[in-house]
């Protein structure tokens, strides 16, 4: 079974037990589990029909564990003009919660 869900602008296909890295947000201390209720798409692992959401499927969602937060590798954004004595240096560096999925219902 896996399901296409919505997080951020962007949409991720997981799985039962996949590990991925989603935008960071606002958490509370106790939190250690996050829920996923923009489902796009959801499909089972027997011989029914997928369910296609418009534009969610209703009752659908991904449970998931949080399991660190962290930041990406460094990225250089460097801006240059030749023969202009121009050129300009910036570093970016994304934040991000790595997460573990643990279920998927519909």
């Amino acid at each position: 079974m896996f399901a296409i869900i919505e997080d951020s602008g962007t949409q991720i296909k997981v799985s039962e037990g996949d590990v991925i890295d989603i935008d960071r947000r606002e958490l509370g201390d106790e939190d250690i589990a996050l829920t996923f209720d923009r489902v796009v798409y959801l499909s089972t692992d027997d011989d029914k029909a997928p369910t296609i959401g418009a534009p969610y499927v209703d009752g659908a969602k991904v449970e998931a564990d949080i399991l660190e937060e962290g930041r990406t590798a460094k990225v250089d954004v460097v801006k240059f003009k030749r023969r202009k004595g121009y050129h300009r240096k910036r570093g970016h560096r994304q934040d991000f919660i790595r997460v573990r999925v643990t279920s998927i219902s519909a």
